[in-house]
């Protein structure tokens, strides 16, 4: 007779057999997470643009309060173009040398130079840098506490290298969450923010070395826009 899976069949089987089982599953699972990875970065690394489109939710406290979609572009070296196009147009630029955030409804761009930017897409950094991830990530694992859109995907936890909160006790930095797919495509980044404030980044129909117009990681604007020179302090998805 088979053992089943109950009190006596647990007997049948020993405490050796089930520990071993146990030791086989998790090293499946640390050998699948490591594969997510590879892919991830094999896919993405040898790709010199990219294209896709997001939708951005805003939380406060673990409650919706705005979502945002629209088109995003990322180009090596340093460059990257997020069109918003609904609930409002507006334009997130990176050109190599500034950042620029531009809103046709006010007629205004605010810029400031990309070296004094403390992006807060600094997890995306990987998708414009040569770099690997560890060179943004003090530490990368699998999040099991974190539940992925799809069963089959798989929720990485990265500690941000040079984050503001590294400063702080214990050296660790601000804990950033990323999902891939088995196919090795990203899925989803989950970044926190201050007093229960967070951003989640939904991706999808990615293309690798699309043929993008010539002049998008320029900054063009219209006549009458007012140009002011400062710090970009919120982000798209955080105005109210």
């Amino acid at each position: 007779m088979t053992a089943s899976w109950n009190g006596k069949g647990l007997k049948k089987w020993g405490v050796g057999a089930v520990l071993a089982w146990a030791l086989c599953a998790n090293s499946i699972a640390s050998n699948d997470a490591g594969q997510f990875l590879k892919s991830f970065e094999s896919r993405y690394s040898s790709a010199r643009s990219l294209q896709t489109t997001f939708l951005e939710r805003y939380y406060e406290n673990g409650k919706m309060v705005r979502a945002e979609a629209g088109q995003a572009y990322f180009q090596r070296p340093g460059k990257m173009r997020w069109d918003y196009e609904s609930p409002e147009k507006s334009t997130f630029l990176v050109d190599g040398k500034f950042v620029w955030f531009y809103s046709p409804s006010d007629h205004t761009a605010t810029r400031m130079p990309t070296k004094q930017s403390e992006d807060w897409r600094t997890p995306l950094a990987f998708l414009t840098a040569h770099m690997k991830l560890s060179r943004i990530c003090g530490e990368v694992a699998p999040d099991g506490a974190t539940i992925p859109v799809k069963p089959l995907d798989m929720v990485y936890a990265c500690t941000l290298r040079g984050s503001a909160d590294a400063m702080q006790a214990g050296g660790k930095g601000k804990i950033t969450r990323f999902e891939i797919s088995p196919a090795g495509e990203l899925v989803r980044i989950l970044v926190p923010g201050e007093g229960g404030v967070a951003l989640e980044f939904s991706f999808g129909a990615w293309s690798f070395d699309p043929e993008l117009a010539k002049g998008l990681f320029e900054f063009h604007p219209a006549t009458n826009t007012v140009i002011v020179d400062g710090l970009l302090s919120e982000p798209p998805g955080m105005r109210q």
